[in-house]
């Protein structure tokens, strides 16, 4: 199941499950509160047959003085229950008295009774919860599936008009008077190619298939792709080289995503500077451009800070680093640039 699948069972379930779990506690309580009333009854019952002849065990007897208020009465003190029943004598009382620690063995009895009761209630209700979320899933799944076939059909209907552009682009190149034109074209076509490959990681999982990759090689490569979008940034990358074990579409994206976002956002002429830090394990992407304001936010779907984008890039990129279990930190300061870092001590291998 997708991730949205799961926190939708999990919260369906926890709802069914826990409202119907409150609702037998106080069932099986008020349950409970009748069986001991009852064994107080019982109790009652047979120290008044016990009071005719004396012939019980359970029981000690004794005579007090006379108090008509709590004749044929149970009452509980700091021993145990007693009970006065009346005599001929008429100035004094039998006194029949049941030990505490007696009193709580019976009742021992009916709390497991109840108890294991409660449990196979709840394991049932378990069942029964599970089943439903299920059932309750079924319209989402139908719904995510339906969007993902119509996300996967637009996609590659999208891949043959840019494989045209593509063609008769190289077709054009030529043509010098015609070059910055012609760049521009290209530029907007890697832009559109790169917001179906996010969308293409949105829709699909990618921590399985992993690969060894050297990151300092994949950045070089993917810094080529991105300096042709934005000729007048600077890329700057340093030559330290890691090794990591990871997916490498999933790296391509966040990378793309993050050094594309870094010039996009930049000023003119701006710098993004490319870190590999070996002893830490991390990789460090800054930039002097115009800063985020509230950074806490930049994963969320759909947020952005400026008019240019969709809103959907650093969601995707947090998206795949979750599933990598790798963590992102990121710092910013208006006016003055980001700072990234991307924590590989779970997928490095040397």
């Amino acid at each position: 199941m997708k991730h949205a699948e799961i926190e939708s069972f999990i919260k369906s379930f926890l709802i069914f499950f826990v409202s119907l779990s409150l609702l037998s506690s106080l069932v099986f309580w008020f349950e409970y509160t009748q069986k001991r009333h009852a064994l107080e009854e019982k109790v009652f019952n047979e120290m008044k047959v016990c009071s005719f002849n004396l012939k019980c065990t359970q029981f000690t007897f004794d005579f007090v003085p006379l108090h008509t208020a709590t004749l044929y009465e149970l009452t509980q003190d700091t021993t145990g229950y007693y009970a006065l029943f009346s005599i001929p004598s008429g100035k004094y009382a039998l006194k029949l008295h049941l030990a505490q620690n007696l009193f709580d063995a019976l009742l021992h009895q009916t709390r497991n009774t109840s108890f294991q009761a409660f449990l196979i209630t709840l394991l049932i209700l378990g069942i029964i919860s599970a089943l439903f979320s299920f059932y309750t899933l079924h319209p989402l799944r139908k719904a995510l599936r339906l969007t993902e076939e119509f996300s996967r059909d637009i996609l590659h209907d999208f891949n043959t008009p840019l494989a045209s552009l593509r063609l008769n682009v190289s077709l054009l190149n030529s043509a010098p008077s015609e070059t910055k034109k012609i760049q521009r074209i290209e530029r907007s076509i890697e832009t559109m190619i790169s917001l179906g490959n996010n969308l293409r990681s949105y829709l699909e999982e990618h921590p399985l298939q992993k690969e060894t990759l050297d990151l300092h090689a994949l950045l070089e490569e993917r810094m080529v792709t991105i300096q042709k979008l934005y000729p007048s940034i600077s890329l700057k990358l340093d030559d330290t080289h890691m090794f990591i074990d990871a997916n490498p579409d999933a790296i391509v994206r966040i990378v793309d995503n993050l050094l594309s976002n870094a010039c996009k956002y930049n000023q003119d002429n701006g710098c993004v500077w490319i870190t590999i830090n070996s002893q830490t394990k991390t990789l460090h992407i800054d930039d002097n451009g115009k800063g985020i304001q509230y950074p806490e936010k930049i994963f969320d779907r759909f947020y952005k800070e400026h008019e240019r984008g969709l809103g959907i890039g650093l969601h995707i990129v947090k998206k795949l680093c979750d599933e990598l279990k790798m963590p992102i930190h990121v710092t910013s300061t208006v006016g003055n640039g980001t700072h990234f870092v991307l924590d590989f001590t779970t997928l490095t291998l040397h």
